[in-house]
């Protein structure tokens, strides 16, 4: 056998080359590959990201599961008109905040002068919550200030709404805490 170096090499390539090739060409490889998609069988909800102020459209793809729903994917919505489907790298990682293992998921409650957290439910939580709001408005709510003008005011309440809100819900927000008296009233976009 008469072999040069170029052929030589050429056998060497296809040596390697073909098993390689051949790997991905197997049938039985190509379906095994071919699985269901990730958001097969979920259902899909558009969305606002949370973090800033921009209102970027967010699609989140959920399954129900044995604890009720989980988010399987999110992603930035095409059809919307701010992003276009695009999402900066804190919108691209909240699937991380819905999927993580050390997000609370039950309210702890540490009472005063506790040294430990203990477990309480929703309902005993939202009306903790409304009693305290309601006891520091009537402890400081004023009708009238200094100079006797009529004002109804609580200067010991502040409420700080969210990007995520959309103007519908920043109004009713807002609403709810005028009509408790609150003249704090911020959104975190302008902090």
């Amino acid at each position: 056998m008469n072999l040069t170096r170029r052929g030589f090499l050429g056998l060497a390539g296809t040596g390697i080359l073909a098993p390689v090739l051949g790997s991905f060409l197997t049938p039985g490889k190509a379906r095994a590959a071919r699985g269901e998609f990730k958001i097969a069988r979920t259902t899909e909800t558009t969305t606002i990201c949370p973090y800033c102020g921009v209102g970027c459209g967010m699609v989140v793809h959920a399954r129900k599961d044995s604890h009720g729903g989980r988010v399987v994917n999110i992603e930035g919505d095409p059809a919307h008109p701010i992003n276009l489907g695009s999402l900066c790298s804190k919108g691209a990682a909240l699937f991380q905040v819905a999927n993580n293992e050390h997000r609370l998921t039950k309210v702890l409650y540490r009472a005063p002068g506790s040294d430990r957290w203990e477990e309480k439910g929703w309902d005993w939580a939202i009306r903790r919550i409304a009693a305290n709001i309601k006891k520091t408005r009537d402890e400081t709510f004023k009708a009238k200030d200094e100079k006797g003008r009529l004002v109804n005011r609580t200067e010991s309440l502040a409420c700080l709404g969210g990007a995520a809100l959309d103007s519908e819900e920043c109004y009713a927000y807002s609403k709810f805490a005028r009509s408790l008296g609150v003249v704090y009233l911020e959104h975190q976009a302008r902090i």
